[in-house]
């Protein structure tokens, strides 16, 4: 972790940021420095990452028609699920103890050969399950023909997304974030979007769609695990497996049950939607998720580098710089993610319309939604909090109880009110999960984000809706989106300049800006 170019300069400074910043202590300084400079990547890399997802289910949408899509997005939805379950918890096992073992390599190539065996494992069983289960799920969801076949081969998808998330996992864990970002959020979806375009341009339906994106992820998954090691310098490896066995397991089982709760408590929507709603319906709900996942870009762009920072922190009792690290990078997750909220707010139709007129019928569970992304996104790291503080299963609990919760209630919200149903659910999920949250971290370690800081991006996001919202009804169709969407972000970054923004977001945006600078400045020809 180091501070950006011309950091020790004093001579540099304007005079009112300089007697600020001066005052930020230099671990936490560091800190936020590291995470602010991850998240300007992986910033970068998930806006890359949603946009070749957007344009993915973009061209099949249009490609396979509103019944097919279904089928597909359904078979999708699943397999992204159970990606989520496949690792058994090496990802956040690896963010956890890999800092700590820095000094020790070999302890850490038996780490990330546990995670790896481990993937390996699950996915295999993940796969035969699949594959015997998928008539009974087509039959119980659909009911279209096509569902079991297409099923069936992401099934065999599930094994080989663990493996990438695994080898990308351990670029983080090293304060990769460039590592990480090119696997895990540009090449995955980069081949998927390739697999499925040439299934298409050959002719094949939703079945060969799935077998496309299956191959070019198989390819990915077989360079990825290699050149992690050789970058990283972190070799996978089985030796003394035993000896480090217990305490990666006493880690990773309770988070791997977190994962599996948090299926039933933030996706049971999906398959809720699939079982008691029609394919088109699953469809529809898939685009909603679609532009749902850009808003979530703030909260894990801040959350790449986060975990091994807190781990770092954690590990030598720096209890207070962690709080105060915590307090600055939430308020900045809450500055980011406010316009584009506003903007997905007042301009959803529209860009819901983009994947065709019938998906325009998903406006109203996407508000409802992003109510529940704003609760997740103004808390912060909660989650990652807790594991990196050894309360992984405080989590596993809450998550479980939660998911139970949400099982009934999304349950009774889909049959009453459809896809609003689905979104309301998973939105109230989402909310209750994070302020539980928020509190056991106050409890367990004292750790608190809030302060009247919030109040400035709140306000200004409130100016910014209104301008959004007055320019809709000026400029006319689609072209409002992108005259809305610039001018609002305008009035927001002025709205924050003339209400003041903290001294510890002013010296993120200065270094970082520094460091670029500095580094465009050193490009060859300049």
């Amino acid at each position: 972790m180091t501070d950006g170019p011309g950091a020790d300069s004093d001579d540099e400074r304007e005079p009112a940021d300089g007697e600020a910043t001066d005052a930020v202590p230099d671990d936490e300084r560091e800190a936020l420095l590291t995470i602010a400079g991850g998240a300007v990547i992986t910033a970068g890399g998930v806006s890359g990452q949603r946009a070749l997802t957007a344009a993915t289910e973009f061209f099949l949408a249009r490609g396979l028609g509103p019944a097919a899509y279904g089928v597909y997005a359904l078979a999708w939805r699943i397999a992204q699920l159970l990606s989520r379950l496949v690792t058994f918890g090496s990802v956040p096992t690896l963010q956890r103890y890999l800092p700590e073992y820095a000094d020790d390599p070999d302890r850490q190539g038996v780490v990330a050969g546990l995670a790896y065996a481990t993937t390996l494992g699950f996915g295999a069983a993940v796969a035969a399950g699949i594959w015997l289960a998928a008539p009974r799920i087509g039959a119980l969801t659909v009911g279209d023909p096509a569902f079991p076949p297409t099923m069936r081969a992401f099934g065999f998808l599930v094994g080989l997304l663990g493996v990438v998330m695994v080898a990308s996992a351990i670029f983080r864990a090293v304060g990769s974030a460039r590592g990480e970002i090119a696997f895990n959020k540009l090449l995955r979806p980069s081949v998927r979007l390739v697999g499925a375009l040439a299934a298409l341009a050959l002719g094949y339906s939703v079945g060969g769609v799935a077998g496309g994106i299956v191959v070019a992820t198989a390819v990915l998954a077989a360079v990825a695990a290699p050149l992690s090691a050789r970058v990283t310098g972190v070799v996978p490896s089985i030796r003394g497996v035993r000896k480090e066995a217990r305490r990666f397991y006493d880690h990773a089982a309770p988070v791997a049950m977190s994962s599996l709760g948090k299926v039933f408590q933030n996706r049971v929507d999906v398959l809720l939607v699939g079982a008691l709603l029609t394919a088109t319906a699953a469809g529809v709900y898939n685009v909603v998720l679609v532009l749902i996942a850009i808003a979530w870009i703030p909260l894990l762009s801040f959350n790449q580098l986060l975990p091994p920072v807190a781990s770092e922190l954690y590990a030598d009792d720096r209890v207070e710089t962690l709080n105060a690290v915590y307090t600055s990078v939430t308020r900045q997750i809450v500055t980011a993610v406010i316009p584009i909220l506003a903007a997905l707010v007042v301009y959803g139709r529209e860009l819901l319309g983009l994947f065709g007129e019938p998906y325009v019928a998903g406006y109203v569970p996407l508000v409802v939604y992003l109510g529940g992304v704003f609760v997740g996104s103004a808390v912060g790291a909660t989650g990652w909090l807790l594991m990196m503080t050894d309360h992984q299963y405080a989590r596993m609990a809450l998550d479980w109880l939660l998911a139970v919760l949400n099982v009934v209630l999304t349950y009774a919200f889909v049959v009453r009110y459809g896809l609003v149903g689905a979104a309301l659910g998973t939105s109230l999920a989402i909310a209750v999960q994070n302020a539980i949250q928020v509190v056991l971290l106050r409890r367990f370690e004292g750790l608190w984000p809030f302060d009247r800081t919030y109040l400035t991006p709140l306000a200004a996001g409130a100016v910014t809706l209104v301008a959004m919202r007055a320019i809709r009804e000026v400029v006319p169709g689609r072209a409002a989106v992108v005259v809305g969407a610039a001018a609002g972000f305008a009035v927001y970054a002025g709205a924050l300049h003339v209400l003041g923004v903290d001294p510890r977001d002013r010296l993120v945006a200065r270094e970082l800006a520094r460091r670029y600078r500095a580094a465009l400045a050193d490009l060859p020809g300049r």
